[in-house]
C-alpha cells in the first residue's frame, strides 16, 4: 500500500524497534502494488534521494573532514539497482558534493535508463572502468546489485566488491562504504553470499568465504528492512542498517519481525510492594551430570539475577559441591531428592550428559505439566532417541509448547542433516524445528532465530562475537528459564532473554569488557542493570 510520503519517516533506524522484515516475495509484492499506483520512475527517485540525503547527512556528521573536501565514488550495475545508484550520484553533484560514478555495464530496465538520462543531464561523470585506487575517495557507494541476485558476483564486479571491502575491512577513519539496499553479493532472504559453500569450521556450521561479497560500513535499505541483513553473514557485511519506506507502508507484513522490547514488555510481571519470591517463581535447573557441575551453576546463577524468585539446582552426578559459596541463595539438590512437578519451570540440558540417568530424566520431566526449556545434552538425546522427540512433539500439540535452543549442529542433529543446510537458511531451520516439535525455537547464532509453532518468527539484532565463548549458552538457557518460571509465554520467554542476553554482551562491549575476553559469568550481572533500567525503573533503579 502506498501512503503519503509525510506520513511516513524519511529514514528509520531498526534501534529498538519491532520491524517487519520483508523477503523476495514480500518485496515484489510491495513493489507491484506501488508501481501500479504511482507516477512511473516514483520509486526509483526516492529511493536515490533518500539514499542521498542519508549520504550527505553521513558526510556532515564527519568533522574530521570538510565538506567540500569529500569526494564520492559510485559504482552502478546494470540493473534497477544500478538506476538507484545513478540517482545518488545525480543529487549529489546537484547539492556540489563531487562525485564520479563507475557504469561496467550500462544498466537495461527502463527506469535504470531514465536514471541514467537524469545523471548525465546533472553533469555525473561517468566512466566503465574502475581506477586502480579508490583512496582518493572519502566515500564509496555501492549500487551494483540489489535483492534477488540468483548467481555470484563475477568479473569486474566481483573485483569492484573486493576493493568496496578492502575499506572497509582497512577501518579507514575517513568515509565508508555505503550499499543501496543491500550489499551487492548478499541474499537478502538469508543473510548468506550467492553462490557461497558453506563449511563446518567451529563445530557449529561456521562459514569459509569462497564467494564474493560487499562488506559495507553503512546500508540504506528501501521499504523496509530485511532478514538477510540481521542473521548469518548479513550481519557483518551491512554494517549499521538504516530503513528509508520510500512512501510505502509495509506494516501490514509482519510474517517475519525483527525482536524489540515492544514484543516482550508487556508480558514481564510488574514488580508491586506486595509481591513475594513467590510471585517470581520457583525454577529447577536440571543437569550436572559427574564432573559437569559448572554449566547448571552458570545457569542458576544467571535465573537468579534474571529475577526468578527462587533457583534451585537439580544434579545427576556424584560429587557435587553442597552449595554454590559466591551464590549461597541457590539451592543445590540430586536429582532424585528434588519434586520438580513442584516447580513453575524447568531448565533441562546443561552439563546433563548422554548416560542412562539422564534419558531417564528427560522421559520423567517430559511427563510433567510445567514449562520446559530443553538445551545441549537435552538436545541431542531428543536427536537421538525417537520416543523422547515424539514426547516433545506431543507436549506441543497437547498445548504445552517446549522451547528448544539449539546451535546450528544441534539444530542439524535434530532435523537429520548438516550445519551447512542450517546455515544456508536459518529462518528455513528455525521453523522446520518449530514445525517439527510443535515447540518454540531458538536457534543461535549471529542474528538468533525465534521461531514458534504458530508461525510467528523473529529475527535478534542484539549480540556480538562476545558471547562466541564457552558457558554463554548455558547462560542464555538460565535467563530464559527464569523468565518461564515468571510465568511468561514461552515465545515471549525466549524473545525477552536472547534480547537480553545479546544486549548484555553489547553493553559490556562498549564499555571495553569485550568482544575479547568476555566470560559467561560476567553476563547475568548486566542482564539484571538491564532488566531494571529498561523494565523497572521505578522500583529498580
Amino acid at each position: 500500500m502506498t501512503v503519503p510520503e509525510s506520513t511516513l519517516p524519511t529514514l528509520i533506524s531498526p534501534h529498538n524497534r519491532a520491524l517487519p522484515l520483508l523477503t523476495l516475495t514480500d518485496l515484489r509484492i510491495l513493489e507491484t502494488q506501488a508501481a501500479a499506483a504511482l507516477p512511473q520512475h516514483t520509486l526509483m527517485s526516492r529511493a536515490g534521494k533518500a539514499a542521498a540525503s542519508y549520504l550527505q547527512e553521513l558526510i556532515t556528521r564527519d568533522t574530521s573532514i570538510e565538506k567540500s573536501k569529500h569526494k564520492v565514488w559510485v559504482v552502478a550495475g546494470p540493473g534497477n539497482n544500478g538506476g538507484d545508484a545513478l540517482i545518488v550520484a545525480a543529487e549529489l553533484r546537484r547539492a556540489s558534493i563531487a562525485v564520479d560514478l563507475c557504469m561496467p555495464l550500462e544498466v537495461k530496465p527502463d527506469d535504470a535508463r531514465w536514471a541514467l538520462d537524469t545523471a548525465r543531464a546533472a553533469g555525473v561523470a561517468i566512466t566503465s572502468t574502475p581506477p586502480a585506487s579508490l583512496e582518493s575517495y572519502t566515500w564509496l557507494v555501492d549500487g551494483m546489485f540489489g535483492i534477488g541476485l540468483t548467481r555470484p558476483l563475477e568479473g569486474v564486479f566481483a573485483a569492484i566488491a573486493r576493493q568496496l571491502s578492502q575499506r572497509t575491512k582497512a577501518k579507514s577513519r575517513k568515509g565508508g562504504v555505503l550499499a543501496l539496499d543491500t550489499p551487492s553479493g548478499l541474499d537478502s532472504d538469508t543473510g548468506t553470499v550467492v553462490g557461497e559453500k558453506q563449511g563446518q569450521g567451529g563445530g557449529q556450521g561456521e562459514s569459509q568465504n569462497d564467494s564474493t561479497a560487499v562488506h559495507a560500513t553503512h546500508t540504506i535499505t528501501f521499504i523496509g528492512a530485511k532478514p538477510g541483513l540481521f542473521t548469518a553473514q548479513g550481519r557483518d557485511l551491512a554494517g549499521t542498517v538504516t530503513v528509508a519506506p520510500i512512501g510505502i507502508d509495509s506494516t501490514s507484513r509482519t510474517a517475519v519481525q525483527l525482536n524489540a522490547p515492544a514484543l516482550f514488555t508487556d508480558f514481564l510481571p510488574p514488580r508491586d510492594f506486595a509481591t513475594n519470591k513467590g510471585t517470581f517463581g520457583s525454577l529447577a535447573v536440571v543437569g550436572g551430570d559427574t564432573g559437569m557441575c559448572g554449566a547448571p551453576i552458570l545457569a542458576s546463577r544467571a535465573a537468579l539475577y534474571a529475577g526468578a524468585g527462587k533457583v534451585h539446582v537439580a544434579l545427576l552426578g556424584d560429587g557435587a559441591p553442597p552449595y554454590d559459596p559466591p551464590h549461597p541463595e541457590l539451592m543445590l539438590h540430586a536429582i532424585d531428592d528434588l519434586p520438580l512437578d513442584k516447580m513453575d519451570a524447568l531448565a533441562v540440558g546443561c552439563g546433563m550428559g548422554l548416560r542412562d540417568i539422564a534419558t531417564r530424566v528427560m522421559h520423567d520431566v517430559l511427563t510433567l505439566d510445567v514449562p520446559k526449556l530443553f538445551d545441549a545434552d537435552a538436545l541431542n538425546l531428543i536427536s537421538a532417541d525417537s520416543s523422547l522427540a515424539a514426547e516433545v512433539t506431543a507436549r506441543g500439540v497437547q498445548g504445552d509448547p517446549c522451547v528448544l535452543t539449539p546451535h546450528p549442529l544441534e539444530a542439524a542433529r535434530l532435523l537429520g542433516t548438516n550445519a551447512r543446510s542450517v546455515q544456508r537458511d536459518r529462518l528455513a531451520a528455525a521453523r522446520a524445528l518449530a514445525a517439527r516439535f510443535a515447540a518454540v525455537v531458538v536457534l543461535k547464532g549471529t542474528g538468533t532465530v525465534i521461531a514458534a509453532p504458530d508461525g510467528r518468527v523473529a529475527i535478534n539484532p542484539t549480540g556480538n562475537a562476545a558471547l562466541a565463548t564457552g558457558g554463554t549458552g548455558d547462560v542464555l538457557g538460565g535467563i530464559i528459564g527464569a523468565l518461564l518460571a515468571q510465568h511468561l509465554p514461552r515465545y515471549e520467554a525466549a524473545l525477552a532473554g536472547v534480547y537480553l542476553h545479546g544486549l548484555a554482551a553489547d553493553t559490556l562491549s562498549a564499555q571495553g569488557h569485550g568482544p575479547a575476553g568476555l566470560t559467561a559469568g560476567e553476563l547475568a550481572p548486566m542482564v539484571r542493570t538491564l532488566l531494571n533500567r529498561m523494565f523497572y525503573p521505578a522500583t529498580g533503579g
